[in-house]
């Protein structure tokens, strides 16, 4: 992704990439670098919309209209973006309604780099913009082309699955690519005992599991440092407070917070599943944006957040300013050079192809 714009200054604490969090001989990250992590959640958790947050979303709303722009939002935005976007969803769901859409000029994707990257990939054609260029997905970063390759080396023939989490250049060394939603389904779909894919390990440890298949994950230990946040101690307490809550975990999480989970699956599958639940109360384990979605969706019906400090950062860089002025002056614009959107495009429109 590429662009002539210069960050904000006093935001390169979050901006500067890769962000990779050291880990310990067992894979897991240490003390001190979640504490790391948590110190630039909060610095990014204090972009507020301070006021006039109505006036501006009408100035929005009737500038997409003068420009023909559509708003795509995902489920971990902040309320008042999930409010004024034309479509809110998971990362499937986001990625194809931008293949889909036939009028609009302009894409405005508030999410993180790769799902704008997937946008443009998918409908080249279109303007698509990233309203903060710091909107990047840290275990995306994870999973660089020398590891794809190094991996390949070391299991040749062995057909490469990679989660749509991951930057344009790593999709176009793979085979298919997948999301939470259908990553079991695409696994399956392959015609191979033994798959690589990356780069998160608790989803790959997931898929494998679930299809009996031998899955390597790429990198070793990929992660999500959101989802790695929740424990299933916070479970117990809650279910103690709650006992007749239903518990929804995201595959990102740990196994044992898996365990501890009634249902696991992505946060569109989340959103199905509480809506069709007869149960009225949930226990909801993975970014808390998806709150806003669940509490519209079912009035009727509590969440509560499995660890109430469970925000993405880099997701939260979303503003409703920022959205206004890379509207409005058309900035932010993601690019992906065509010789990797070429190879990137089959690897996902192969996964829209699987029923």
């Amino acid at each position: 992704m590429t662009s002539d714009h210069v960050p904000e200054k006093g935001c390169e604490t979050i901006l500067e990439p890769p962000f990779l969090v050291p880990a310990d001989q067992n894979g897991k990250f240490c003390f001190a670098a979640k504490c790391i992590y948590l110190c630039i959640r909060l610095e990014a958790s204090t972009f507020r919309v301070e006021g006039g947050t109505v006036a501006l979303a009408d100035n929005i709303l009737k500038l997409k209209a003068e420009k023909n722009a559509l708003i795509l939002a995902h489920n971990y935005q902040r309320p008042e973006i999930q409010d004024i976007a034309d479509y809110v969803g998971d990362s499937i769901e986001l990625s194809r309604r931008a293949m889909e859409e036939k009028d609009a000029r302009i894409i405005v994707f508030s999410a993180v780099d790769f799902m704008a990257e997937s946008a443009a990939i998918l409908n080249p054609k279109k303007k698509v913009l990233l309203p903060v260029l710091g909107a990047r997905c840290p275990m995306a970063q994870m999973l660089t082309v020398e590891e794809i390759k190094r991996s390949k080396s070391q299991h040749p023939r062995t057909p490469v699955v990679l989660y749509v989490n991951t930057l344009a250049a790593a999709k176009a060394e793979c085979d298919i690519c997948c999301t939470s939603a259908n990553a079991v389904e695409v696994v399956s779909s392959v015609d191979a005992d033994t798959v690589l894919l990356g780069p998160d390990r608790n989803l790959a440890e997931y898929v494998q599991r679930k299809t009996g298949k031998t899955v390597i994950p790429i990198p070793e230990w990929g992660f999500c440092p959101t989802h790695l946040l929740f424990q299933p101690e916070d479970v117990q307490i809650l279910k103690s407070q709650h006992p007749e809550a239903a518990v929804m975990v995201h595959p990102e999480c740990t196994f044992e917070m898996q365990k501890a989970g009634d249902f696991v699956g992505s946060t569109s599958q989340m959103c199905r599943y509480a809506k069709e639940s007869k149960a009225t109360t949930f226990i909801v384990g993975t970014e808390e944006g998806v709150l806003h979605r669940l509490r519209k969706d079912n009035p009727a019906k509590k969440f509560f957040l499995a660890y109430d400090g469970a925000v993405c950062p880099n997701m939260k860089l979303n503003t409703l300013e920022r959205i206004y002025v890379s509207l409005k002056e058309e900035k932010h614009v993601v690019t992906v050079p065509e010789p990797i959107a070429k190879h990137a495009r089959k690897a996902l429109q192969r996964m829209f192809e699987l029923k």
